[in-house]
């Protein structure tokens, strides 16, 4: 395989993005004896952000590769990935969701280093407790995004972690032996999602690893929370754009008894976390949760209400590109008349976007580091 042919791959806001780096290279490169000898379905995927790690190792011949990607954008940019370089169906990586079946069997794990300890302890724990015995795992990164408290997550899984030479910034960590905590191979009890109660809410919150603040509470949407409890808009539904743990979707059921709330986030362990945090509230009956990129599943001119703290950084990098394109997306689905309440943090300035994309923007709220404000669809 040409492998400078995953080079490059759109994101959500047309942006081109590296879909392969020195980090990919290198662990297809320490992992590809063990590939080439893995048996069909042995070979595990795990956080390839564009599909290089996936269809790398479906090159070296591994077959009924399994993947998991936590962004729905990554599997539909691994799907065009696979389309550009000629993959048949019979050849193309197989994405499932996070769970035991994933991992089930698995003797080579080849993954991406999350940036986030928790993600890792998550997976790490997955893998330990569900994949073969004999498994190795090839966990990769860039140098500048990695820190010795990997190795340290993963040593609490595995009895031998390895670590690689240096290769163009980049190092992966081989990990083996899953450990046996009291005997077992599956820790007695599960860990995640982890559920925190917020007594200034009221609300538990539920977080599988990596999502956005944890089972806290970030300081930006308690100010959304605390104006909208001074003046939530009249509307029959909302929406939680962007909605991380979901706690914004479950406070909102709350205190409206007869409100429908639809919750979305590209990440799959958002979604799940968001599921979880409306199970935990007693309002699963009225959040309705899908993984989806932006609003995508909603029709035009459908919402009177959207709520949205927009993320800004797109990995490691600050991307203000990401709000703009869900400022667009709120703007689509909002009804004449529908408002958009917005917080971010206030050095990014986003009024005058606002202003632009969506309509007439009212400033609701102000801290010394962030700002709520309430967008009018108009047209």
């Amino acid at each position: 395989m040409d492998f400078e042919l995953l080079r490059r791959e759109p994101d959500v806001e047309g942006h081109g993005l590296e879909a392969s780096d020195a980090a990919d290279r290198l662990i297809l490169d320490e992992a590809r004896e063990a590939v080439v000898a893995a048996a069909p379905g042995e070979v595990l995927v795990l956080d390839d952000a564009y599909g290089a790690l996936a269809l790398g190792a479906a090159a070296l011949g591994a077959t009924e590769v399994r993947v998991h990607q936590d962004l729905v954008t990554g599997e539909r940019a691994l799907a065009r990935n696979a389309a550009r370089l000629g993959f048949e169906a019979g050849r193309m990586p197989r994405s499932l969701p996070l769970s035991p079946d994933l991992a089930q069997g698995a003797r080579v794990v080849l993954m991406r280093l999350p940036r986030s300890l928790d993600r890792l302890d998550e997976l790490a724990a997955l893998l330990a407790g569900h994949a073969a015995s004999d498994v190795r795992v090839f966990a990769g990164g860039r140098l500048k995004h990695m820190a010795l408290a990997m190795n340290d997550v993963l040593g609490a899984w595995f009895d031998r972690v390895d670590v690689s030479h240096a290769r163009q910034k980049s190092r992966v960590l081989i990990a083996s032996g899953p450990r046996e905590p009291r005997g077992l191979r599956r820790p007695p009890a599960p860990a995640w999602p982890r559920v925190q109660h917020d007594a200034d809410l009221g609300v538990d919150v539920a977080a599988h690893g990596g999502v956005f603040a944890g089972s806290t509470v970030d300081i930006g949407t308690r100010l959304l929370l605390g104006s909208l409890a001074d003046a939530v808009p009249d509307a029959a539904s909302a929406v939680d754009l962007a909605c991380g743990t979901g706690v914004v979707a479950a406070w909102l059921a709350r205190a409206r008894p007869g409100l429908v709330v639809t919750a979305t986030d590209r990440s799959a362990s958002a979604a799940a976390s968001a599921r979880a945090t409306a199970e935990t509230n007693g309002v699963a009956d009225r959040v309705r949760v899908s993984q989806a990129d932006g609003l995508e599943l909603l029709p035009d001119a459908s919402e009177r209400l959207v709520l949205l703290n927009p993320p800004f950084h797109s990995d490691a990098a600050l991307h203000t590109g990401i709000a703009e394109h869900l400022f667009a997306d709120a703007a689509r689905v909002l009804a004449p008349g529908g408002e958009l309440w917005c917080v971010w943090n206030s050095h990014l300035r986003y009024r005058p976007a606002l202003e632009r994309i969506v309509g007439p923007t009212r400033q609701v709220a102000r801290d010394p580091k962030f700002t709520v404000t309430a967008s009018r669809r108009s047209r």
